[in-house]
């Protein structure tokens, strides 16, 4: 077998085996401790939807692998952060919180697309040019625009990165 690692946005509550079971009206095992810790894990972006209450698939899994594999939204580093990013999410510091600031990675034009004319003149390019764009960072300001951003060497060593989940509305 081989290595794995992943990102994924989860929703998760403590919640013993035994608490898990009665939860989905099951008879726990003999073989199984009803008091072990754990978690109720719901994926809600699954269409493999199990329990009533939930929008997605729910599971429960034994508190150690739990806290091996995940950590809260908020108090990353910025390699998780940048995991999330990379897969679609918002991030954000801490300290940029109360301005609805939030940084998202722009997946580019890999095949091109049509200049406009600022860029056209700004490169000196011929008339109807189309240009290549590579992956980006954005940043959602708080002055609720967009400006292109690179990390600083304070936001890379920093630990206070959060997933945004419900981010500003633009106001154009």
């Amino acid at each position: 077998m081989k290595n794995y690692i992943g990102t994924k946005e989860i929703l998760a509550k403590p919640m013993t085996l035994g608490e898990y079971n009665e939860y989905r009206g099951w008879v726990i095992p003999e073989n199984e401790n009803p008091n072990e810790d754990g978690y109720l894990v719901e994926y809600p972006n699954s269409d493999n939807k199990v329990h009533k209450d939930h929008e997605g698939y729910i599971s429960w899994s034994p508190k150690k692998e739990f806290e091996e594999a995940y950590r809260e939204t908020k108090g990353l580093t910025f390699g998780q952060a940048l995991e999330a990013a990379k897969i679609g999410l918002k991030i954000s510091r801490v300290g940029w919180n109360g301005s609805g600031m939030y940084a998202i990675i722009m997946p580019g034009y890999p095949d091109g697309i049509k200049v406009n004319e600022a860029t056209r003149k700004a490169h000196n390019l011929p008339e109807n040019s189309t240009l290549r764009y590579r992956p980006y960072f954005q940043l959602y300001t708080a002055q609720k625009d967009v400006a292109m951003w690179a990390p600083s060497g304070s936001d890379v060593l920093a630990e206070d990165w959060q997933i945004i989940l419900k981010a500003a509305n633009y106001e154009l």
